[in-house]
């Protein structure tokens, strides 16, 4: 059977030319984290100044003046919130601020994960050649989502958190690209990937093998959630730090495909 086209474009990977190139970067996104910091969520809300629309809209500028249109840093974050969890109708002020609250640490994080990635393309640069992978993390060319929240924590000597946060941070990248908030966990999936008019799709769903590829990789997506992130949410599991990389790995996998798949509908 031929390789089906793609409609997504062509990455661009940014070339930085010099340190100080690297340097203004750098600044830029660090502008960002500090308004985030600053950012009065609770003030926001009562008075409706829509500074959190703002500066979300900003990190959103930020990300991509620094690393291009093109490029798979924009394409990860360009619909980056500040939220975290999961939305239902009737929330209360309180479970609003929360969610708000938790996703200014979470976008925080995803900043200063694109910071260190710029200062390792630094060193680089003032080497004049790309030094050998510190860490067996680094050689697995991980999705960018999955290794700026998971490879610190494992290089901390804490693999089975950083096997949580990949977990999350999954989750959450399959609600930015489906734009469904208002759910969570193997709901979540299940809706965004079910082989019957799913939001996200993996292939043209044109026949028979297009449609089971389509419901396998929706259960692939539903054992993440249920056998990684929810027991993660209560209590970490024991085993080497091999199989926790052996989880990381498998998590970038389904990040690059909730990448790679096609938007068939827009949902509100």
């Amino acid at each position: 059977m031929p390789k089906k086209s793609s409609d997504s474009p062509p990455l661009e990977p940014r070339e930085f030319r010099s340190p100080e190139e690297i340097d203004a970067a750098t600044a830029k996104l660090r502008r960002r984290i500090e308004e985030l910091e600053n950012l009065d969520i609770r003030a926001a809300m009562v008075q409706r100044t829509a500074a959190d629309e703002v500066a979300q809209s900003n990190v959103r500028e930020a990300i991509r003046e620094v690393f291009g249109t093109n490029s798979s840093e924009f394409m990860e974050h360009n619909y980056i919130r500040i939220w975290d969890g999961s939305m239902h109708v009737n929330m209360s002020d309180g479970e609003i601020l929360q969610g708000k609250e938790r996703g200014r640490v979470y976008v925080i994080g995803i900043l200063k994960g694109l910071i260190r990635r710029l200062e390792e393309k630094k060193v680089d640069l003032a080497g004049g050649a790309a030094p050998a992978p510190s860490t067996y993390l680094d050689r697995l060319n991980l999705h960018p989502r999955i290794r700026d929240v998971s490879r610190d924590l494992f290089l901390d000597g804490h693999p089975w958190e950083s096997v949580f946060a990949a977990a999350k941070a999954l989750v959450n990248y399959v609600k930015e690209r489906s734009n469904r908030y208002d759910l969570d966990g193997a709901p979540l999936v299940r809706a965004v990937f079910s082989k019957n008019a799913p939001i996200l799709a993996f292939n043209e769903l044109g026949d028979q093998t297009d449609l089971d590829e389509q419901e396998g990789m929706m259960h692939l997506f539903e054992g993440a959630v249920l056998a990684i992130r929810n027991p993660g949410g209560h209590a970490f599991p024991e085993g080497p730090e091999q199989r926790a990389i052996e989880y990381i790995s498998f998590l970038s996998l389904l990040a690059y495909r909730v990448q790679e798949a096609k938007v068939l509908r827009q949902t509100r």
